[in-house]
């Protein structure tokens, strides 16, 4: 078990999300960062979807009461076992009553606590993965208990061929493909969706990011249609809308853009007034 003493800004715990649901309106939810969420747990020799917590600008206290193994993935934000530095990317073993806590994040927004086995928090529609109105909870509280398998200190687990290269954590360029409104834009808008960058506004969340650059809107407003994790939206007033992994299932904006998901990785990793813009990508057709 680990003991809350502090949850920090807002955390939660993910794994890949509720596959298979979406036609009865449930997002998929997950991590927010694949590639950092796979590093953790493929670090520490779990299974690929088994659940992490997710951390996000500021990091939790936290206690264990039992032995374990953890890695931390992602953003860097400076953790520390009972006031010691601890790396990332690395399996750190963990004693009763360690207490693990977190400094000034550096680089990136998220970052990803692994435990060995995973966190054995409930598990509704296949997924342990926190979202509102399907858990009990979205994001975990002061002096929750969080279940997990005590494992003994002695585990021996290679990570020499995991990859440290942090580039996805300051990465600005997001590969993106036409959206099924697209070529009702403007040939001047288009332009600008490839040509200028755009700024990450204060208004961004696990559904979405808003930036805070206008772009031309004399679209006609189209029926509710389905939208996915990484859709560029344009909204009425001319701001565009990047769609996350808690987004909803439909929407009746414009679909200008549809992020790759090494993109929606990126995305991830990016706070208020941080700089991105869009590359375009070609779908590859087999003949």
């Amino acid at each position: 078990m680990i003991k809350v003493i502090k949850s920090g800004m807002y955390s939660s715990i993910q794994d890949l999300g509720r596959l298979g649901y979406r036609k009865f309106g449930v997002p998929c939810s997950g991590a927010m960062d694949h590639l950092s969420f796979r590093k953790a747990n493929t670090t520490i020799a779990n299974n690929e979807n088994d659940a992490v917590l997710e951390m996000t600008i500021i990091g939790p206290t936290l206690q264990f009461l039992c032995s374990t193994e953890i890695c931390i993935s992602g953003a860097s934000m400076n953790p520390k076992l009972n006031d010691t530095d601890i790396p990332n990317d690395e399996v750190v073993s963990v004693n009763e009553n360690d207490i693990l806590n977190f400094g000034r994040l550096e680089l990136g927004t998220r970052a990803y606590l692994a435990v060995a086995k995973g966190f054995q928090t409930e598990l509704l529609m296949g997924s342990r993965s926190m979202y509102n109105n399907i858990t009990s909870a979205r994001r975990i509280q002061n002096d929750d208990i969080l279940p997990i398998i005590s494992e003994p200190k002695a585990i021996l687990i290679t990570n020499s061929g995991i990859s440290k290269d942090l580039d996805h954590l300051s990465a600005k360029i997001l590969a993106a493909y036409k959206g099924p409104e697209f070529d009702l834009l403007s040939t001047s808008s288009q332009d600008k969706l490839f040509n200028q960058d755009f700024t990450i506004s204060n208004t961004h969340s696990r559904m979405g990011y808003q930036l805070n650059e206008f772009l031309e809107n004399d679209l006609k407003s189209i029926l509710t249609s389905h939208v996915l994790p990484g859709t560029v939206q344009l909204t009425p007033s001319g701001k565009l809308l990047v769609l996350m992994r808690d987004a909803q299932t439909t929407g009746g904006y414009p679909r200008v853009l549809q992020l790759s998901e090494s993109a929606i990785n990126i995305m991830a990793q990016k706070n208020t007034n941080d700089k991105i813009s869009y590359r375009l990508e070609e779908l590859i057709t087999l003949e």
